[in-house]
């Protein structure tokens, strides 16, 4: 009988899925951090479409009377247009009582009112009420909180990038080299611990001598290493003297191969856990830097110059431009502390 015996058929190559991959499993497999992103990905389309004009670029026109309430609230009194008309009155700033008339006339020059005659012609009716209310000069607190969302979180991700750029950059060698290039990181990390944060931050500001949004990440960026540095330095002890750095060493691979190609991505969550609290605390801080002075210029808005208005606000019992500015932080910042942590635990090796 002749033999049917055949040869078994060649089982297909597999590959095993990289770290990404199984990151990536892992994140869409949880529907809280899914809709993070979503929240996240609204927030960045809000702040592409207003930095390139096309939301939001004519937040600066006076639409509104001055505080005009929200819709869902209703026109003020009439009874209530003097007390409004002698709280409109009363400066921002007592220090500067001619800020305010300079900040009108620039803002009738660009609307278009070139004279005091000549203002109220053929300008459009200032509304009673708007969706979210308006401010003291009449602008829509909703396009004031988009446009403000543009400095914010630009300032927060990019001053946390720069701080977890840094504190993972300076922990990466202090820790993988260890000896005398650990001490004098480690005498670096002292010197700037050593100071309040609070002079650290003056200090760096009065050496720039400038008031921008560069200016406000740099001081941020450069004073919000630290915490990085330490735990990503700790980590880089820890993994340095692991069998895969070992086997990675034994084919030939460089120090700096092995400090960010086989190392990093097993530490990478926990600086990612510190992009997360940075860029937090890095929004709420350009609300004390604004209220310091050193925050951003004139004629530029954020959710921090937002909440430094409103203080006054409060007092005329005028809240809606402090809900605005607070609820669009809280949102973001949520939103982001559970994406980050949940890509965090996504991305630690220990969880399978």
């Amino acid at each position: 009988m002749p033999s049917s015996s055949a040869a078994p058929p060649l089982a297909a190559h597999v590959v095993s899925p990289g770290l990404w991959a199984l990151a990536w499993r892992r994140l869409r497999a949880d529907r809280l951090a899914m809709a993070a992103l979503a929240v996240l990905g609204a927030f960045l389309l809000m702040l592409l479409l207003s930095a390139t004009g096309v939301i939001a670029a004519d937040w600066e026109r006076e639409t509104g009377v001055h505080y005009a309430p929200p819709t869902f609230v209703g026109a003020a009194a009439p009874a209530a247009t003097a007390a409004s008309a002698a709280a409109a009155a009363v400066p921002d700033n007592p220090f500067d009582p001619l800020a305010d008339d300079v900040r009108a006339l620039r803002a009738q020059l660009q609307s278009g009112g070139g004279s005091a005659g000549g203002a109220g012609e053929g300008a459009a009716p200032r509304r009673a009420t708007l969706p979210f209310g308006a401010d003291k000069w009449g602008h829509d607190v909703l396009l004031k909180t988009v446009k403000g969302g543009e400095t914010s979180i630009v300032v927060g991700l990019v001053s946390a990038f720069v701080a977890v750029g840094l504190g993972t950059l300076f922990g990466a060698v202090s820790g993988y080299y260890g000896g005398i290039v650990d001490d004098l990181f480690n005498w670096f990390y002292s010197v700037f611990t050593s100071i309040p944060s609070i002079l650290m931050i003056l200090t760096v500001a009065a050496v720039l001598q400038q008031r921008g949004v560069l200016t406000i990440v740099l001081i941020l960026g450069l004073t919000g290493w630290t915490g990085p540095y330490r735990l990503i330095r700790a980590e880089y002890i820890k993994h340095k003297a692991r069998e895969y750095v070992m086997a990675a060493d034994a084919i030939g691979a460089s120090d700096w191969r092995k400090m960010f190609a086989h190392i990093f991505p097993n530490v990478s969550h926990v600086a990612l856990v510190q992009l997360s609290i940075l860029a937090v605390g890095f929004i709420k801080a350009e609300v004390i830097l604004s209220f310091l002075g050193f925050g951003v210029p004139v004629g530029v808005v954020s959710w921090g110059s937002m909440l430094n208005e409103a203080q006054n606000e409060l007092i005329l019992g005028k809240w809606w431009q402090l809900t605005a500015a607070a609820a669009a932080m809280a949102v973001l910042v949520t939103a982001f502390s559970l994406f980050t942590d949940a890509l965090r635990d996504a991305l630690d090796p220990k969880i399978k």
